[in-house]
């Protein structure tokens, strides 16, 4: 019998042979791009301000540059699929750092990762099955619930309390047929943390055969001396896994490495599902470079705490409410109503900022439709976005 389907009938019925969880997705949704949006508006891509994807303003370390450019003679080669370099790199500095506690990190404790969402992925991988339960927060990471749906799991979504991880209202929401808990600290993209003894007394009340995912994406931004270190935990609680990554304060997003630290336990089950050199060559290269840039990363701690500073400050001259926050970003809301309330929404005011080449982040998808996040810049870049701003309110308002 000849098949008389026309080609898009075709594609149509095999695509409908894809798992109904993948049917169901959404892609993740990045920051815009520099160029899409120079293309989109004809605006100069030099002129263009890039305020939302949480990225290190200040370039790369001259260290990474360094290392790579080395490793550039190497092209030919596959990657040290076990990281070995990085590793030893990563158990010396993280020990050392924690040495007053007694606390190492060896390197079976540790797991690279294409990025620190690999890590994310590869311990839901590893645990979460059809109808599984992963507990999370309301306002969470997207990526929680993209990982945990791809494999057929069931996203229990807490809600949050004052933007922030309600850990009692976590821990209560653990059942027998949870797997997998994931606490972001600081949260993106409230900006809230959690204190060290709001993790402990939470990892306390978590049965032993759930496991809990601690991502710390940016705690090195930290500031507050109860701050929750979660690799001060990690050996007492070996169902604990600790995510981090060289994208924001060692400025190699580009580059995408992350690392996990657990138990060798919990390690070696992530190694069995991480695909093959998933770390390539110039990744490994720059971020052992730049774990020996301390320079390089206070002078990112230092620009990104003025440039909170001018943001808030900034925030409180306009009336804008926001939350405050210990990340590299801050998310503030464009009030609907009450004496604040201003006379455009706040998706009104993302499409007006990206119309003069301001991009920050919609955060609509994150049930806070009124609010918009904006990561810290260099000074020029946090002035260009709040004077664009001013203009939009002013006019809105006038």
């Amino acid at each position: 019998m000849t098949d008389q389907k026309t080609e898009s009938q075709k594609i149509e019925a095999l695509c409908e042979k894809a798992r109904a969880e993948i049917q169901s997705l959404r892609p993740y949704q990045p920051g815009k791009p520099i160029d899409e949006l120079a293309r989109e508006f004809g605006l100069n891509a030099d002129d263009i301000v890039k305020l939302a994807s949480n990225e290190n303003p200040i370039g790369p370390s001259k260290k990474a540059i360094a290392a790579m450019e080395v490793e550039a003679r190497e092209l030919t080669r596959y990657p040290d699929g076990n990281g070995f370099d990085l590793k030893q790199v990563l158990s010396n500095k993280l020990s050392e750092k924690l040495a007053a506690g007694s606390v190492e990190v060896n390197p079976e404790n540790i797991t690279i990762g294409n990025g620190s969402s690999d890590i994310l992925d590869f311990i839901v991988k590893c645990f979460v099955a059809q109808n599984d339960e992963v507990v999370f927060s309301q306002h969470a990471f997207a990526i929680y619930g993209l990982v945990t749906k791809i494999q057929g799991g069931l996203c229990k979504v807490v809600p949050a309390k004052n933007y922030a991880h309600d850990l009692g209202a976590m821990a209560a929401a653990i059942t027998d047929k949870t797997r997998l808990v994931f606490v972001t600290n600081p949260n993106n993209p409230t900006g809230t943390w959690l204190t060290q003894t709001e993790v402990a007394d939470f990892m306390a009340k978590v049965p032993s055969d759930v496991v809990v995912v601690l991502d710390e994406a940016y705690f090195e931004y930290v500031n507050e001396a109860d701050y929750c270190n979660g690799l001060t935990l990690f050996v007492q609680y070996p169902n604990l896994v600790v995510t981090r990554t060289f994208s924001k304060a060692y400025g190699l997003a580009s580059l995408r490495v992350g690392y996990g630290i657990s138990s060798p336990e919990l390690a070696d089950l992530m190694n069995r599902v991480r695909p093959p050199f998933n770390v390539n060559s110039f990744a490994l290269a720059a971020a052992v470079a730049t774990l020996s840039d301390a320079d390089y990363v206070a002078e990112s701690k230092a620009v990104n705490d003025a440039g909170m500073k001018y943001l808030t400050q900034s925030f409180d001259e306009l009336g804008l409410p926001f939350i405050p926050s210990v990340g590299n970003f801050i998310s503030f809301e464009i009030p609907q109503q009450g004496s604040a309330a201003k006379l455009i929404s706040a998706s009104e005011v993302d499409q007006k900022l990206l119309a003069v080449g301001v991009i920050i982040r919609p955060i609509a998808n994150y049930e806070m439709p009124n609010h918009l996040r904006v990561s810290i810049g260099t000074q020029t870049e946090n002035e260009t976005f709040i004077n664009a701003l001013t203009k939009i309110l002013v006019d809105a308002n006038s």
